[in-house]
Order: C-alpha cells, then sequence, then structure tokens
C-alpha cells in the first residue's frame, strides 16, 4: 500500500491541484488521508507546494473536528498563524486543552498566559496547570498550587509542586496527606520528593490495614527490596489481585 500511495500521489495531486476549485486539493487530500497521509511520498514537490498540500489537510482534518491531527499538521508546515486562529476560536469556545495545545506549538505565550489566567478563574485547573508548566510561569503556578490546597484538590497541588520541584512543599503535603489517612496521596507527594523513609512509613501502614498491592506499590517507589521481595513471596499474585489498589 505504502508504494502505491508513493507512485500515485504526485499524480493524483497535480490532477486535482489544476481544477479551479475553491480548495484546489478539495477532492485528493480525503484518498490520502483514507490510505494515510504520513505515508505519502511528497519529496518530489517544491517546499511550497508540500506546505500548501498539507495545509490543505489540515484544513480538511478540522472540518472533521479532529483538531490534534490539524494541529500536528499544521506544526510541521510552521504555520504559526493557522495555529494561532484555532488557538483563539477553541479558547472562545472553553475548549481549552485544544486552545493550550495549539498556542503551545505556535509558541504563543502571551495566549498561554491569558488562558491559564482565564482557566484558573474558571476552575479549570488542570488546563491552567497546563498553561503555566508550558511558559515556566512559577508565579503562576504557586498561585495554582495555593488555591488547590484551598479546595482540597490534593491530586493538582501534587502536580503543581513537583513541576515547581519544590520538595518542602511536597513533603508538607505528603506529611498531611498521612495524618489524614489519604494514602494514595502520601505515597504520591513522597515519591515525587524522593523521600524513602515515608514512602515506607506509608507502606507499613497500608500493611496494617491488609492493602497489600498498595502496600507494595509504597514499596517499590521506596525501593525496599528486602519488604518487595517479602510481600511477593508470601501473598501471591491471586492475592494481590484481590486487593484492588485505591
Amino acid at each position: 500500500m505504502v508504494e502505491h500511495i508513493k507512485r500515485d500521489s504526485y499524480r493524483l495531486v497535480e490532477e486535482f491541484s489544476n481544477k479551479q476549485d475553491e480548495n484546489p486539493f478539495g477532492k485528493i487530500i480525503p484518498a490520502l488521508m483514507k490510505k494515510g497521509l504520513e505515508n505519502a511520498n511528497l519529496s518530489m514537490f517544491s517546499e511550497e507546494k508540500k506546505k500548501e498540500l498539507l495545509n490543505a489537510a489540515g484544513e480538511e482534518y478540522l472540518k472533521r473536528t479532529q483538531v490534534l491531527d490539524a494541529i500536528k499538521i499544521f506544526k510541521m508546515t510552521d504555520n504559526k498563524l493557522r495555529l494561532v486562529e484555532i488557538g483563539d476560536e477553541h479558547y472562545k469556545m472553553g475548549l481549552f486543552s485544544y486552545a493550550i495545545e495549539a498556542y503551545k506549538l505556535a509558541e504563543a505565550h502571551d495566549k498561554l498566559l491569558k488562558t491559564g489566567e482565564k482557566c484558573l478563574e474558571e476552575g479549570h485547573l488542570a488546563e491552567a496547570i497546563a498553561a503555566f508548566k508550558i511558559i515556566s510561569n512559577q508565579e503562576k503556578l504557586n498561585k495554582v498550587g495555593d488555591y488547590c490546597l484551598e479546595k482540597g484538590k490534593i491530586e493538582f497541588a501534587i502536580e503543581v509542586f513537583s513541576a515547581l520541584e519544590n520538595k518542602t512543599k511536597l513533603l508538607n503535603l505528603g506529611d498531611k496527606c498521612f495524618a489524614e489517612k489519604q494514602l494514595q496521596h502520601a505515597v504520591k507527594a513522597f515519591e515525587l520528593a524522593g523521600e524513602t523513609e515515608r514512602l515506607n512509613k506509608v507502606g507499613e501502614e497500608f500493611m496494617k490495614i491488609g492493602l497489600l498491592a498498595n502496600a507494595l506499590r509504597a514499596f517499590e517507589a521506596a525501593d525496599n527490596k528486602m519488604m518487595v521481595q517479602f510481600i511477593k513471596e508470601n501473598f501471591g499474585d491471586r492475592d494481590l489481585a484481590a486487593r484492588v489498589y485505591v
């Protein structure tokens, strides 16, 4: 199939690009996409012609609401103007994840900052974190982290403090989660902080309440080979499988 595409792509493109349609590639692009655009050999075209063809494919992906595929195409053609336009369109619709991806590939840092602030304002924490991480805005990330703590969004807070490489806040948060028996969050915080002693304490706590799979996870994160071996040798896969990691 690949050789067939390579052999025919030039002929097909030339045939349809000579027509006076609004989109000269309107008929050929769907055929190439169906067979696999990534397999098409476009090396015989000039850079200008190749970009024209790929941009047309990007527009076709948008028509099919395959936004991420379209964004990738426009990145290939270095079409930053179109990427920003896509970002703006999806920002207006509140589809912030698509907007952030488009702005990221367009290197539109001012747009990412604006989007991150909008997401934080509306409570879209994952998207706010993503936007601020891309532009490495520590001030904004700290603001998101504090907001997450205030609202009890522990997972997001852990992600923020990990992105900031703030070991102190990770440890404090892990200790708080451990004290409040939110052991799963404690494991994550301590693992990201690289705190083996505390991970072992969480593993022991899981052992006490019979959650062996959870205990194994904590001991593995702590690189506690002795306890990992103990659990695996004394409690088979069936026993571990019966205790779902929560």
